[in-house]
C-alpha cells in the first residue's frame, strides 16, 4: 500500500470551488443476513472485576461493556492512565468549552466534496480526503464522521479526529447535514435529530461504492444523538461495524431545559445564532410556507426552542416542541442497539447533562460500553499529550477502540444475526465537487 502525503498541522479552512460534474449514484446496496447461531456461550464479566480494574484509572468511570469488557479495555491503553485536566482551562467546565470552540488549532486537510442528492430531493455534503482514492486499497476500513449542530467538516475537532483515521490507514468522510459547511439546500427542509433519511442514504452509499470495506461511524453533540438513534431503528440490519458517541444530549427535553439556565443560555443564543445564519441563506425556499409555520420567529430565533417551534417541529410533523423533543432523543434507543457501541462523556459537560445518561440502559446492553470523565465539557477533553490545542483526550481512545473493534473484523470475529457483539476466542474457522484546502 503506498504510503500517503503528509498532513500540515493547523491552518485554517479555505474553500475553492472547482468545475461541476453530474455523477449517477450507484444502486442501493443488498445487505446480506449473516447466518444464525443457535446459542453462543460467554462468560460474563462482573463491572467490579479485577481484571477490569487492571486496565481502569479510578479516575474514570466506567459502564457496561458486556462479556467483550476486558478484551476492549485492554486495548484502550490510554484508560489505565488517570485523567489530568489541563491546568485552570481544564477544570472549568465552561471556560473548556469555549476554549476548544475558539483556540483549538484547526489541521490543514485537503478535501474532495461529493454533494448527494437524497430521495425527496434534498442535499447532504460529503467531504473525502483528497487523494485516498489513489493511496488507499479499496477494501480499507471506513469512518463516517457526523458532527454537532450546525457543524462540519471545517471543525477543529472533526479534524484531529479525521488526521487521526487517515494516519492509520482508514477511508474518512465527513457527513455534513443539509446548509452546513456551505452544504447546498435544495428543498425547503433542514435536519434534525428526529429525522434519520440523510444518515440511512448516506451509510448505504458510502456502502455501495466500497463494498467490500467495513464501516464505522462517530457522532459527537446532535451528531451522536442522530448516530445511536439510527443504530437502535436499524438494529440487527445496521450495516456498521462499530460506533462512537461523543457529548450525546440523549434527552432533548433535559438538554432544552439545560440550555435555559444560567450561563449556559450563552450556549443557547449561540447555537440559535448559527441555525439562523444558516435559515437566512436559504430563506426564499420557505417564502410560501403555510400551515403552522411561523417562519418570521425563525428567521428571528433567539433560542433554539424558538428556532425549532417555528420551523423543526413543523417541518418534521410534531404538534410541539416537548414532543419533538421527546420523540427525538437517543436514550430510549440505546436498548436495541446490536453493534458495537462506545459513548464517552464528560461529567461537566454544561450543554448535555449527566443526569440524562441511560446509565442502566448501557449496562443492560452488552454492545455497549460508556466511559465518563470527571471534567471535559462539551465537546472539549483538553487533556492528554496533546493539549492545551491539539487534539482532544477522547481521540487516542476512540481510535483505539475502532481499530480493536477491526482487528475482530479482520478475523473473522462476527455477531450473530439475532444476539450481541460477542468476541470470540475459539481457533480461527453525485452532483457537484468542491475542493476544501
Amino acid at each position: 500500500m503506498a504510503s500517503a502525503p503528509p498532513l500540515t498541522p493547523c491552518r485554517h479552512l479555505h474553500l475553492r470551488p472547482i468545475t461541476a460534474k453530474p455523477t449517477q449514484l450507484l444502486s442501493p446496496i443488498t445487505i446480506t443476513t449473516p447466518r444464525k447461531i443457535s446459542s453462543v456461550h460467554v462468560s460474563t464479566a462482573t463491572s467490579d472485576s479485577m481484571t477490569s480494574r487492571r486496565y481502569i484509572h479510578p479516575s474514570l468511570e466506567i459502564v457496561g461493556g458486556g462479556p467483550h469488557r476486558d478484551s476492549i479495555l485492554q486495548d484502550l491503553k490510554t484508560l489505565s492512565l488517570p485523567y489530568n485536566p489541563f491546568p485552570v482551562i481544564g477544570w472549568n467546565g465552561h471556560v473548556e468549552t469555549l476554549f476548544a470552540a475558539f483556540f483549538r488549532c484547526v489541521p490543514d486537510v485537503r478535501l474532495r466534496r461529493e454533494c448527494l442528492r437524497t430521495e425527496d430531493n434534498g442535499t447532504v455534503a460529503l467531504d473525502w480526503v483528497s487523494g485516498d482514492d489513489r493511496y488507499l486499497p479499496r477494501d480499507s476500513p471506513i469512518l463516517i464522521l457526523l458532527p454537532g449542530l450546525a457543524g462540519g467538516s471545517g471543525d477543529a475537532y472533526v479534524r484531529h479526529m479525521l488526521v487521526r483515521a487517515r494516519s492509520k490507514g482508514w477511508r474518512v468522510v465527513v457527513f455534513n447535514s443539509r446548509g452546513c459547511a456551505n452544504s447546498p439546500v435544495t428543498t425547503p427542509q433542514f435536519y434534525s435529530s428526529s429525522f434519520l433519511g440523510d444518515m440511512r442514504e448516506v451509510v448505504e452509499h458510502v456502502a455501495t461504492r466500497f463494498p467490500k470495506a467495513n464501516l464505522y461511524a462517530v457522532g459527537w453533540s446532535l451528531g451522536a444523538n442522530i448516530l445511536v438513534r439510527y443504530l437502535g431503528q436499524e438494529s440487527h440490519t445496521c450495516p456498521l461495524s462499530g460506533a462512537v458517541s461523543l457529548c450525546n444530549p440523549f434527552n432533548g427535553l433535559l438538554t432544552d431545559q439545560n440550555l435555559r439556565k444560567g450561563f449556559n443560555i450563552v450556549y443557547d443564543k449561540a447555537l440559535a445564532r448559527s441555525r439562523r445564519e444558516i435559515f437566512k441563506k436559504h430563506a426564499l425556499l420557505f417564502e410560501d410556507m403555510g400551515g403552522e409555520y411561523n417562519i418570521p420567529l425563525a428567521a428571528n430565533a433567539k433560542t433554539l426552542r424558538e428556532f425549532d417551534e417555528g420551523l423543526t417541529r413543523v417541518s418534521f410533523g410534531f404538534k410541539s416542541v416537548d414532543d419533538y423533543y421527546y420523540n427525538s432523543s437517543s436514550s430510549d434507543s440505546i436498548e436495541h442497539v446490536r453493534i458495537p457501541l462506545l459513548c464517552i462523556q464528560a461529567a461537566n459537560d454544561p450543554i448535555c447533562p449527566s443526569v440524562g445518561i441511560p446509565r442502566e440502559d448501557i449496562k443492560e446492553n452488552p454492545n455497549c460500553l460508556l466511559i465518563i470523565t470527571p471534567k471535559g465539557g462539551h465537546l472539549g477533553w483538553i487533556a492528554g499529550v496533546e493539549a492545551l490545542r491539539g487534539a482532544p483526550w477522547t481521540d487516542p481512545v476512540v481510535m483505539d477502540y475502532l481499530e480493536h473493534l477491526e482487528r475482530g473484523a479482520s478475523k473473522g470475529l462476527a455477531s450473530c444475526s439475532n444476539s450481541v457483539y460477542v468476541q470470540q476466542y475459539a481457533e480461527p474457522e453525485g452532483l457537484l465537487s468542491l475542493e476544501v484546502l
